[in-house]
């Protein structure tokens, strides 16, 4: 089966990573890792604190992303009588299932389609927080499932005007693929106490199997990373399985042109289709509205060859399939058939 539903990686892992799985020395997991002794949580952390510039004590790290996410909204909104996070009208189901796990509620801002992609409209955003005063504020970039990204400047501009004692929590797991400039993180990092940015190596690094996810805090939330870091230290295998693909950039910038490949594909082939729509994407997946007359059909000629990619049930988006951007001949494979389909309906 060819899984192009959950944006996982259709790809190989970069050679380090496979060399560091050959190589790992089943004798390390007998033994604690002793950094902590050091004062810090793990090898990863202290390379994360090199890579992006944050202090090491600043580095949050989670069994995925999922993991600092959780980890985030359970600790705020349980943290007082204000139990209300504010998110994405399109956007992960998972955010709201976790608020609920903890007694939170959630709102939802709009996310707004325009002529090739949806949009934050930041002065929008600015303006629910003030309205609403949530505990959080949740800002996806890449958002899932619209493909859509904040700047660096738009982040800054929101918390220049909202409440300081909202936490701004931003999901940047899929970050990367377009962009390679990570130098915003820790100015706003350092600039802004009520803020928190997560990644996971799950979509980029192409491990959601390893459930590494990682991010970074603004100062004085000591007690939140005292209760996130596990203090007898990570898992030792995932550590070096971790290094490994942290310094094989290059490798998956490979993996990210090919991805680059099937966006004009996609754009090319169906955008020029009557009833097709092919919105702007910066993550591993493409948002495509279709005409939902050829959905049955559509789903059945994907089967017979093995595909799966997501129809969306979200309301607003019942017309829309998100696809995985796998390899060029998955990619080659999916486009045909849905040309293939609709010229034969």
């Amino acid at each position: 089966m060819n899984y192009l539903d959950r944006n996982e990686f259709n790809f190989e892992p970069s050679e380090k990573v496979v060399e560091a799985i050959r190589n790992f020395d089943p004798k390390q997991l007998c033994f604690y890792t002793r950094i902590y002794d050091e004062g810090k949580k793990s090898v990863i952390s202290v390379r994360l604190s090199e890579i992006y510039g944050v202090p090491e004590e600043q580095v949050i790290l989670g069994y995925g992303g999922e993991d600092v996410l959780k980890n985030a909204v359970h600790y705020y909104l349980m943290n007082g009588d204000n139990k209300t996070i504010l998110i994405p009208e399109f956007s992960w189901w998972y955010y709201n299932r976790i608020a609920g796990e903890c007694g939170g509620e959630f709102k939802m801002y709009p996310i707004h389609e325009t002529e090739d992609t949806f949009a934050y409209d930041v002065d929008e955003v600015i303006e629910y927080t003030n309205r609403i005063r949530p505990r959080m504020l949740l800002l996806a970039s890449p958002n899932n499932p619209t493909g859509n990204s904040l700047s660096s400047e738009d982040i800054g501009k929101i918390m220049e005007h909202i409440p300081t004692d909202t936490m701004v929590l931003i999901d940047e797991a899929y970050a990367s693929f377009i962009t390679t400039d990570t130098d915003y993180i820790a100015p706003l990092v350092n600039r802004y106490p009520n803020l928190i940015i997560s990644r996971t190596l799950s979509k980029f690094y192409g491990l959601p199997g390893l459930r590494v996810g990682f991010g970074f805090i603004g100062k004085g939330h000591e007690q939140f990373v005292s209760y996130v870091n596990k203090y007898l230290g990570y898992n030792r295998f995932s550590e070096a399985v971790a290094l490994a693909a942290l310094s094989s950039d290059e490798h998956y910038r490979h993996v990210a042109d090919d991805m680059e490949w099937g966006r004009q594909l996609y754009k090319r082939e169906l955008g020029k289709l009557e009833g097709f729509k092919v919105y702007k994407s910066v993550a591993n997946f493409i948002l495509i509205k279709y005409p939902l007359e050829i959905k049955d059909r559509l789903q059945q000629a994907l089967a017979a060859q093995d595909y799966k990619i997501k129809f969306m049930t979200d309301k607003g988006l019942e017309s829309c399939v998100r696809i995985t951007l796998g390899r060029k001949e998955q990619t080659q494979a999916v486009c045909d058939t849905i040309v293939k389909v609709f010229k034969n309906k």
